[in-house]
């Protein structure tokens, strides 16, 4: 029997919870799941899961400064080594891209490793 609270909604408490830990924390999911409570013992795994995949999302992208969401969708903490120059591309740049990319015949992420590898190249 679960708890019928929305991935949404768990999602939410979960960024909130997690904008709260202290820094270097680890296992931030089970940290947070433990913070939820009876919500967090009592809601099925499934929804767990879901929410926190998009607590990762959320999180990465409106705290930048404080967390990477690395490879294999890992949230982990900015240790500083990441400087975070420009967390946000207009939507005019990004329609570009797809533009760009599309033209090509590729995928926004290819497209964006030619243009870096054009841009050093150029550089020397």
């Amino acid at each position: 029997m679960g708890v019928d609270v929305s991935k949404a909604k768990l999602s939410e408490a979960m960024l909130d919870i997690l904008t709260q830990v202290s820094t270097g924390s680890t296992n931030l999911k089970e940290t947070i799941i433990r913070h939820l409570g009876m919500v967090g013992q009592m809601a099925p795994t499934r929804d767990l899961d879901q929410a926190w995949n998009q607590t990762k999302k959320k999180a990465a992208k409106l705290y930048p400064d404080k967390f990477i969401l690395g490879p294999r969708n890992i949230l982990s903490w900015n240790d500083g080594s990441t400087k975070v120059l420009d967390k946000d591309i207009s939507p005019a740049n990004f329609k570009k891209l797809n533009e760009l990319a599309d033209a090509a015949g590729c995928t926004v992420n290819a497209m964006v490793t030619q243009i870096i590898k054009a841009y050093k190249q150029e550089k020397g």
